[in-house]
């Protein structure tokens, strides 16, 4: 699964770089810069959360259920656009996640709230 998030990383990076603005919708994103690509963040978020609540109850074979991993999809884009543009990618966040494994949510975040 990770492979994919590599792959992601590496497309995302090159058409930050190289890519044309007028052909490509993640290179217009950049272009258009950081506030852009939070607000588009904060968009899918907003989306992901109505999507929720619809899906609350249905069945994965559901459209709303469709709806959550599309919207769910669509954030996890939006985010990797953002880490990209800032110089960081997915290795990053998964390192992070790695690193909370095994830790009690609790325990995770009174560490967090010390530093």
């Amino acid at each position: 699964m990770s492979n994919m998030l590599i792959q992601l990383d590496r497309v995302l990076r090159l058409r930050m770089q190289q890519g044309d603005a007028e052909a490509s919708y993640v290179a217009s994103l950049h272009h258009k810069g950081l506030n852009k690509i939070l607000e588009k963040v904060g968009e899918e978020a907003t989306e992901l959360v109505i999507a929720a609540k619809d899906a609350e109850g249905k069945g994965k074979g559901s459209a709303e259920h469709k709806a959550l991993i599309g919207e769910t999809a669509d954030l996890w884009f939006h985010s990797l656009v953002m880490l990209a543009h800032l110089g960081s990618d997915s290795r990053e966040v998964l390192d992070e996640l790695g690193r909370r494994f095994g830790l009690s949510g609790l325990e995770e975040k009174a560490a967090r709230q010390q530093d």
